[in-house]
Parts: structure tokens; C-alpha cells; sequence
């Protein structure tokens, strides 16, 4: 079951999302997490904290959960 996170805008960044979604506590640790932890889009494995995340989109990150962005 994934965890629903609400965006306002059209996307956001996968290092906003992970603020968003509590998974980091400031926008700032971003960098160091992507180097740390494995992160899926859509079952893609992908790292880059500029990634723009839209409406229908799955982030799994291994060992903290799955979350479903919707607008």
C-alpha cells in the first residue's frame, strides 16, 4: 500500500517530495540521502534530486516505504 502524497503544483522535485513526505527533515539533506539510500521511480532506479515527480507517480525507496504522488 503506498502512502499518498499531495503536490499543489504541476510536479516537484524529488528532493522537495522527500521533504514533503517527511522522509528527510530539511531540503539540504537531500544530496546526502540520494547517496545513501537506493530511490525507484515508476521502478526505476533513479538519484537525481532534480527529477520532476508528477500526478501518478510511484517513489519506492527501500526499507522506508512507497508513496503515490497525486495533484
Amino acid at each position: 500500500m503506498s502512502e499518498q502524497v499531495k503536490i499543489e503544483t504541476e510536479f516537484i522535485t524529488l528532493g522537495q517530495f522527500l521533504k514533503l513526505a517527511d522522509v528527510i527533515q530539511s531540503g539540504g539533506m537531500a544530496k546526502w540521502f540520494l547517496s545513501e539510500h537506493e530511490v525507484y521511480i515508476n521502478g526505476e532506479q533513479d538519484q537525481r534530486r532534480g527529477r520532476k515527480l508528477r500526478n501518478g507517480d510511484e517513489v519506492t525507496i527501500p526499507g522506508v516505504g512507497k508513496f503515490l504522488v497525486i495533484q
